[in-house]
């Protein structure tokens, strides 16, 4: 699952230098690193230590002037320790709440879209993630990944629910005007 995340990461940053240059980092190495190498619990000082859903809002915020990336990667982290039960490892006897990780899948949904669609005042993308080339190639990358993302959540919420006998609450809405859900 992490894995993953530091690829999108990875590509966001590719795509978008200019996050990472906002947190007065060298390089897009060393962005991945605050990301992905440091023992912070996914709660990072330049987002006052929040964490989850809290910190992903701030990525799609227009006015927001810090790292967008690492405040939707970051976020997303975060929320998915929290639907985890916050561990760092899983076991096949581990308890988990197949709800918190459908809430999990639902709000990497949320984010798929807002990454798309999300621009400032000017009508410029707050993120550049996929693209359609000049010759009709499209580049769906971003999406894949977090495609991944969310089928490994929503596999892991069926095996809980049906180990446990509990049925998931499906929650339907609109992407446009869609809130990012509780995890727990």
């Amino acid at each position: 699952m992490f894995v993953s995340l530091e690829r999108l990461a990875d590509k966001l940053y590719r795509r978008n230098p200019r996050e990472w240059r906002r947190a007065g980092l060298e390089s897009r190495e060393a962005a991945l690193a605050r990301l992905f190498e440091a023992d912070h619990q996914w709660r990072l000082a330049e987002f006052e230590h929040r964490r989850g859903i809290d910190v992903m809002r701030l990525a799609f915020e227009p006015e927001f002037a810090g790292d967008r990336v690492a405040a939707l990667i970051a976020g997303m982290g975060g929320m998915i320790q929290t639907a985890w039960g916050d561990r760092t490892e899983l076991f096949m006897m581990d308890e988990l709440d197949p709800q918190a990780l459908s809430n999990c899948a639902r709000n990497l949904e949320i984010s798929a879209w807002k990454l798309a669609q999300s621009r400032d005042a000017t009508g410029e993308l707050l993120l550049l993630s996929n693209e359609i080339a000049p010759d009709g190639t499209r580049n769906l990358s971003f999406e894949r990944e977090i495609g991944k993302m969310i089928g490994w959540l929503d596999m892991s919420a069926r095996i809980v629910a049906d180990k446990n006998n509990r049925v998931v609450t499906r929650i339907l809405q609109t992407l446009a005007t869609a809130v990012f859900l509780p995890v727990k």
